[in-house]
């Protein structure tokens, strides 16, 4: 898997040598987030975009609570290929590998992508490719629209959602929201992540600060 996620990487820069890269700090009151997202198509011979798109995303986190063997950091590379026939208005069938703290899994669905000048929607359902698997779901909205000539706003939310098919295994649930301005190539304001994790009953937590968003 971990071959397979370099081998896409690099030809993802191979196709799109002029991509943007934007990375998130996000300082919150229990931990500290560092967040690499982003998802583009794939250039053909004539520089146009193909029916191919590339998601990826790195983020780690450092919690301040840590010890020996407690709050430990935590990490997640996700990388997702997905075929964009135009006849199909925004669905498509995706991939995804993915290689988190705890394990590495593979997992393949459904996902719609529908990019505006001031609108994005990119959402999936995936299952993973293994007996008893969970089933994800991921939903991005992201809106930035002008509030002057130079400065928009910055407004995006994110719902990631893990849901076992095995009755005894734990439900998750993420909620991310950002909420400021974008200046140039930066976009910076007031953040928050919640989570819930459990079955009958659930254990939530939040990290709520502020972040800062530069486009590389």
């Amino acid at each position: 898997m971990m071959k397979t996620s370099i081998l896409v990487i690099l030809l993802l820069f191979g196709s799109i040598t002029h991509a943007q890269i934007p990375v998130e700090i996000f300082g919150g009151h229990e931990r500290t987030t560092v967040d690499i997202m982003f998802f583009r198509f794939f250039k053909n011979q004539r520089n146009e975009n193909s029916r191919w798109l590339f998601f990826n995303r790195n983020r780690a986190s450092v919690d301040y609570r840590m010890t020996k063997t407690m709050f430990m950091p935590q990490f997640g590379f996700t990388e997702a290929i997905s075929y964009n026939h135009e006849k199909l208005k925004g669905f498509a069938p995706v991939l995804v590998g993915q290689v988190l703290s705890w394990g590495v899994y593979a997992k393949t669905g459904i996902q719609y992508v529908h990019i505006k000048k001031d609108v994005t929607i990119f959402t999936w359902l995936v299952c993973e490719t293994k007996n008893e698997p969970d089933i994800d779901y991921f939903l991005l909205l992201r809106y930035t629209p002008k509030l002057s000539d130079r400065i928009n706003l910055f407004a995006q939310a994110e719902s990631i959602n893990a849901m076992p098919t095995i009755s005894t295994r734990n439900f998750s649930f993420t909620q991310r929201l950002r909420f400021g301005i974008q200046l140039k190539n930066y976009q910076f304001g007031l953040g928050a992540d919640f989570s819930q994790t459990g079955n009958t009953t659930f254990t939530e937590t939040n990290n709520i600060g502020a972040f800062l968003r530069h486009e590389f």
